[in-house]
């Protein structure tokens, strides 16, 4: 099946050559599932494929996304041939620094497979790394929360993601909650443990560019960074996403029908063509997250609408200021539901 999703991947880039109209990718993301599962050989036949049918002679930044048990030894250094491609971030999905925090959230690793997969990947010497981490457990006490942020710290980590813990229903931690065998979370914990995540960014240097994005000056990652400002993505594989500036699509999720469907010629996707106003609104939500504010330019044909709407909005969420709305710490917290209240009606 392996070999089968390859060659399926490998036509995908072709059949979406022109799906970015000749703009160079200057960032490369290969996440999900597929790092664990692909040889390095796997990887440069891709990326020579992607070369093929795209400009990448700017690519600027290269992730690979990853769990700590898949960076053995073997697998790092395998990797580390890809560098000639570019290569030159890891995003590692740490969770947490305390095993009863990854236990709770059925994690496959534990906590010293964590610390020796960050430092396994800076002795093979990339600086850029990313971690994950999760707050707003049951069992993560705000000192273990801290505690987590000063390891992330003292291991001179540059990037941080993190995330309250969200219980998507139908997975086994939420038939856990439902039966009792396991504690819900509490939003008031999740609250706190966020209003500390930003404080340790205040104190330690950390850019809060994006509402769970964090990063030493100069070490913000590009392909977040693109994201949340709307620059023209390519997605590719089952459950990927792309969008052009006004077109959005996302691939079948399904691995068989995937194979199946491009092994015929065609990429199984849905798509979208955006409205003026749904890209404005996508503008509201991704901006408004981030240190770089939502322009209020954005409003330049719909002042009344936006001044109404700002009256609906707790003044202490937000401040505005040469020419852009920023969230503040507290707005912070609303952030989904301030974008709601801004949003234009079609």
């Amino acid at each position: 099946m392996k070999e089968d999703f390859v060659i399926a991947l490998l036509r995908e880039i072709e059949l979406s050559a022109g799906y970015l109209k000749g703009e160079p990718i200057t960032t490369i993301y290969f996440g999900g599932g597929t790092p664990s599962l692909l040889h390095e050989d796997d990887f440069t036949r891709i990326l020579l494929q992607l070369g093929r049918y795209h400009d990448i002679s700017k690519l600027e930044e290269f992730t690979i996304e990853t769990n700590p048990d898949d960076l053995t030894h073997e697998k790092l250094t395998g990797l580390s041939t890809l560098t000639r491609f570019g290569l030159n971030r890891f995003s590692i999905g740490v969770q947490s620094f305390h095993n009863e925090d990854l236990a709770y959230m059925n994690r496959a690793h534990n906590a010293q497979e964590a610390l020796d997969a960050i430092k396994r990947t800076q002795d093979k010497g990339f600086e850029l790394l990313t971690i994950d981490l999760i707050y707003g457990t049951p069992t993560m006490t705000h000192d273990k929360w801290a505690e987590n942020l000063e390891i992330a710290k003292g291991l001179n980590v540059p990037h941080l993601s993190s995330y309250a813990l969200t219980v998507e229903s139908k997975t086994t931690l939420a038939k856990k909650i439902k039966k009792g065998e396991a504690v819900d979370t509490n939003d008031d914990n999740t609250s706190h443990q966020f209003d500390m995540l930003m404080q340790f960014a205040r104190e330690n240097n950390y850019d809060h560019y994006e509402i769970s994005n964090f990063a030493l000056p100069g070490k913000h990652a590009i392909h977040n960074t693109n994201y949340w400002r709307g620059v023209p993505y390519l997605g590719l594989g089952p459950s990927a996403h792309s969008f052009d500036g006004t077109n959005r699509r996302w691939n079948v999720s399904n691995l068989k029908t995937y194979i199946d469907s491009i092994a015929k010629g065609s990429i199984p996707l849905e798509e979208e063509l955006l409205t003026p106003i749904q890209r404005t609104n996508e503008k509201i939500m991704t901006s408004l997250r981030t240190m770089w504010g939502l322009p209020l330019a954005t409003f330049v044909d719909h002042q009344a609408s936006f001044t109404e709407s700002l009256q609906e909005i707790d003044p202490s969420w937000y401040l505005i200021k040469e020419g852009s709305i920023y969230l503040t710490n507290e707005g912070k917290h609303f952030a989904d539901r301030i974008a709601a209240t801004l949003f234009l009606e079609e």
